[in-house]
């Protein structure tokens, strides 16, 4: 069993930073990857980053590409997303997922990003 919990969310103005942190606990050792999803109100939740455990990777959405960069502290066992230059668009709950060998997917229970123009 993995646990997995997202800190970092707030209210930011357009052109702002910030960076989410994702701290996962338990079986580690079944992780293979992790990353960052994120859902909009009325819209289905997308893929905004995720990377291998061991750093391979990371792949991006397009919306992100240059603005974001997801990262892994195996050490910590904690993944990161700094995210830069936020547009209101970005404005939604960020989830943390880790995927494991066996096929189980964490998710957590989600962080508020909110972006004011």
């Amino acid at each position: 069993q993995v646990q997995v919990v997202e800190s970092g969310g707030g209210v930011v103005q357009s052109g702002g930073s910030l960076r989410l942190s994702c701290a996962a606990s338990g079986r580690m050792s079944s992780i293979f990857a992790m990353g960052w999803y994120r859902q909009a109100p009325g819209k289905q939740r997308e893929l905004v980053a995720n990377i291998g455990i061991t750093g391979a990777g990371p792949n991006y959405a397009d919306s992100v590409k240059g603005r974001f960069t997801i990262s892994m502290d195996n050490a910590q066992s904690t993944m990161y997303l700094q995210m830069n230059d936020l547009r209101p668009t970005d404005t939604a709950v960020y989830y943390c997922k880790a995927d494991s060998h066996n096929g189980v997917t964490y998710w957590g229970q989600g962080t508020q990003v909110t972006v004011s123009s």
